[in-house]
């Protein structure tokens, strides 16, 4: 009798684990794919500036909940978290094409207030909807879109070009979409358990959920640094947190870093939600994920300039990778940096 087939779960792996062990093989073989898998867009060559892709897919139940997510706003956050891959690569955004999925349980009415808030985003960033599929599903909704840019190629920023000794930088503040999220869904959890039960008062906690329900891509920071005549030598975009973003970077350029806390910039609205939560806020800018902002690493001479803006803080630098990759906290103690923040594919009854 032969032995049935051992099967490897896909929660072994992770997300970013399943992304290489897919594409470890893949060999170029187009002169016109500068770059491929392995940084915010692929980069093709059509002579003139460079064409910057990308694509991300919404999946309702696992990316989005309905039941405190409204549609318009759904369709702008799904833009704009496109955006900000272009952002990450230093390049302009110009087009997108969108895919959508739904079951019949959605509306016409529905489905237009969903591309209310696709067109709010497209006529915000300056970007034409080109094309793009329509289908049923049998589980809900899914969204899928692909965005073009482009950069001059001088001008294009990767994750694997830092090096030892320069700024880590990062613009915004960071935890405060985890904590928008974690308050929508204590509210779930209460009126799950009562439907009769007043509407939420989210008085004082308008800033963190913006952040959830309507993030914006930093399209503005590329814009400052340009106007500053500084070129980040590194960068990405801060979806699945901070550590897990900084880790990336390490990884591709071969480098170590050291974080400290007391310079991650953390919103008071995320403080006072994770103090009533009883979470640790620094935590949450770690691991939270969703943000959207832009981690970069920059010159040591740049230090001057971007200590004075207002809309970027420096949290960091750069060394060797023997060094490791550490957190220094506000006691002077020294941590290594593990990226806990989101992951698709874990196991459920982990």
């Amino acid at each position: 009798m032969s032995k049935s087939k051992k099967y490897t779960e896909l929660s072994t792996l992770g997300e970013f684990g399943l992304i290489h062990h897919l594409t470890k093989d893949i060999r170029l073989k187009n002169a016109s794919t500068l770059k491929g898998v392995g940084d915010d867009a692929a980069v093709l060559d059509y002579g003139g500036k460079k064409l910057l892709v990308s694509t991300d897919m919404m999946i309702q139940d696992i990316h989005f909940d309905l039941t405190y997510t409204p549609l318009k706003h759904l369709g702008y956050k799904a833009v704009a978290s496109n955006v900000s891959d272009i952002c990450a690569m230093n390049g302009t955004p110009r087009q997108i094409v969108v895919s959508l999925a739904l079951s019949n349980h959605f509306s016409v009415e529905g489905t237009e207030e969903l591309y209310a808030g696709i067109y709010l985003a497209c006529e915000h960033y300056g970007l034409d909807l080109i094309g793009g599929d329509t289908t049923s599903s049998r589980t809900g909704m899914c969204i899928s879109i692909t965005i073009i840019g482009e950069a001059e190629e001088e001008e294009i920023v990767y994750r694997n070009t830092a090096k030892e000794n320069q700024l880590i930088c990062v613009s915004g503040n960071l935890g405060a979409a985890y904590m928008g999220l974690q308050l929508l869904e204590r509210e779930k959890t209460v009126f799950s358990g009562n439907p009769e039960a007043a509407q939420p008062d989210f008085t004082g906690y308008e800033y963190i959920l913006e952040r959830q329900l309507k993030p914006e891509a930093r399209l503005d920071i590329i814009q400052q640094l340009r106007e500053k005549g500084i070129r980040p030598t590194a960068m990405i975009d801060i979806s699945d947190g901070l550590a897990s973003e900084m880790l990336h970077i390490c990884k591709d350029s071969g480098i170590g870093c050291n974080l400290y806390e007391e310079k991650i910039p953390i919103d008071y609205q995320t403080y006072k939600m994770a103090e009533e939560l009883n979470m640790n806020a620094t935590v949450c800018a770690l691991s939270g994920g969703e943000d959207y902002e832009l981690l970069f690493t920059a010159p040591l001479d740049a230090y001057d300039t971007l200590l004075t803006s207002e809309s970027v803080s420096i949290i960091g630098h750069t060394c060797k990778a023997g060094e490791g990759c550490n957190l220094i906290t506000r006691d002077g103690n020294s941590f290594e940096l593990k990226a806990q923040g989101w992951s698709n594919f874990k196991n459920e009854a982990e």
